[in-house]
């Protein structure tokens, strides 16, 4: 007798060809569910239809199709216990040799803009898991594949092995499909636990899985294995980014990006450039232009940018990437690229040039892996209200200084703690970046940003513990100051600006980053 196939797939990708050679190569008999039996009717494959099989129809609008004993029975049989075999025979069960099942895109349906509760749940598959998990079970005796990519290899082990697969390949199929159920799960809970008002924002469970996506050459040292994972089945963030040019993207790369991303998202409405490096931003700048916001930046600290990841919030253009090809950098990342400017920067070949058309893409919650368990905290997106800040001294800041405020204000969001960041003119001059005390990152920004800093405006992402860093920046001409108070020593801070006739802000919400 003729070995039994059953094939019940959403995605037909790759399909017709599958059955064709089960059929014509390997002499299988074909039981398909509905979509997938038209499928192949209309390619003129024979297949018979499992509710024809069952003799059983399918039932309440197609929820009910493959769950039946003649069904699981020839799934789950073993071959080499006599009772299993007893039971086929007298049930009229045949033994099923191949199960090819992917799922309903419940993910590529949550995905879709305005889509309701009742559309999410409907593609909540019930079938398909439970035929993937018997199968995977009874592995020893049955083939799964879950995923279009496995037909090929599939069909290469069986002309490999006289029309057989090898139980190492079946258990392998078997551990892919276990996989592929249990992240399927997982994103049901996920989407459901986020449309349940009794769930916080952080689950009581927290699940982590990815899809390898590249295997990177090292992680922060050569010393270090590491691998890019893909979250969810849909590419999103930057597995959708085009990679127009350069040499492979590393770990240290990767992290940088994300980086900049998060910080140049901050500035939507007005070209911005940000240069980091580590992490942290050695320049940032808003202009009139791409071309200007980058230059801006550049200019502030043109020996860091040396190696730097660039962000732009805008598509590349001709006099950007002329500006981008003068200096030695790791990585761009812009929204697009016009073609003049592509062909301008193929002149630095070795450039890792990253296109990504909505920056905006990030994730909910970071988390962070610690001995024994995960930290997990919802992402730093507030947005910023200059309205809901408190002026605490006497003199008031002019409107051009609120908006100078609160472009340092997010710039210092982004920057390792202790943060100090240093502006004029939407524009960074000096950064002090993760000091063992605050007044030593003060001391650095000041330098750096040296003569200019005469009438600039002073960012901090925690609050003045003394007045020792108020007195420091007035001595070097900051006219202004915001941070989030909170400190028992406000009142100090407070005075000192007072007699300094400098400008202090308070804007309650501190902006840690560790």
């Amino acid at each position: 007798m003729a070995r039994l196939a059953l094939l019940s797939t959403s995605n037909k990708t790759g399909l017709i060809d599958l059955a064709r050679s089960l059929v014509e190569e390997f002499e299988f008999d074909i039981i398909s569910s509905g979509g997938t039996a038209t499928v192949l009717k209309e390619a003129g494959i024979p297949v018979t239809k499992v509710a024809e099989y069952t003799g059983s129809p399918e039932i309440l609008g197609g929820r009910v199709k493959t769950l039946h004993p003649r069904i699981h029975g020839g799934i789950l049989a073993r071959r080499d216990v006599q009772q299993d075999l007893t039971d086929l025979n007298e049930n009229q069960i045949r033994a099923i040799d191949l199960v090819v099942v992917n799922l309903y895109p419940f993910e590529e349906t949550i995905a879709k803009p305005g889509v309701t509760l009742t559309d999410a749940i409907e593609q909540i598959d019930i079938g398909g898991p439970a035929l993937l998990r018997a199968s995977a079970k009874n592995h020893a005796h049955l083939t799964v594949l879950c995923d279009p990519e496995q037909y090929n290899t599939y069909l290469a082990e069986m002309r490999q092995n006289g029309g057989e697969a090898s139980l190492k390949f079946r258990q392998r199929c078997a551990l892919e499909t276990f996989k592929h159920t249990a992240n399927y799960d997982r994103a049901i809970a996920t989407y459901l636990s986020s449309q349940s008002a009794e769930e916080s924002s952080l689950p009581e469970q927290f699940n982590l899985s990815g899809k390898e996506w590249q295997t990177l050459r090292y992680g922060e040292n050569p010393h270090q294995a590491a691998t890019w994972y893909q979250s969810g089945s849909i590419p999103t963030g930057w597995t959708t980014s085009t990679i127009l040019q350069g040499k492979e993207l590393s770990y240290n790369n990767l992290v940088d990006l994300e980086a900049a991303r998060r910080l140049i998202v901050e500035f939507p409405d007005t070209p911005a450039a940000a240069i980091l490096k580590h992490t942290n931003p050695c320049g940032t700048a808003l202009g009139t232009t791409i071309s200007e916001a980058y230059q801006k930046a550049f200019d502030t600290d043109s020996v860091s940018a040396f190696g730097g990841i660039v962000a732009l919030n805008r598509p590349i253009d001709a006099a950007t990437a002329t500006a981008l090809t003068q200096t030695f950098l790791e990585c761009i990342v812009a929204p697009g690229c016009e073609p003049e400017a592509e062909e301008i920067i193929k002149k630095k070949a070795k450039v890792r040039v990253l296109i990504l058309p909505d920056l905006t893409q990030g994730p909910p919650q970071t988390v962070k892996i610690i001995a024994g368990g995960l930290l997990v905290q919802e992402s730093d997106n507030i947005v910023e209200e200059t309205s809901k800040w408190r002026t605490v001294t006497e003199k008031q800041p002019t409107a051009g200084e609120w908006e100078e405020l609160l472009f340092a204000w997010k710039v210092a969001k982004h920057v390792k703690s202790n943060a100090i960041v240093v502006t004029r003119e939407r524009t960074t001059i000096g950064v002090g970046a993760g000091q063992m005390n605050r007044v030593g990152s003060v001391k650095l920004a000041l330098e750096q940003a040296a003569e200019k800093s005469k009438g600039a405006i002073l960012a901090s992402d925690g609050f003045f513990p003394f007045d020792d860093s108020v007195k420091t920046a007035a001595e070097a001409g900051i006219i202004a100051i915001v941070q989030p108070g909170g400190s028992m020593r406000d009142r100090d801070s407070i005075e000192a600006a007072n007699q300094l006739g400098i400008t202090m802000v308070f804007t309650d919400i501190r902006h840690f980053l560790h």
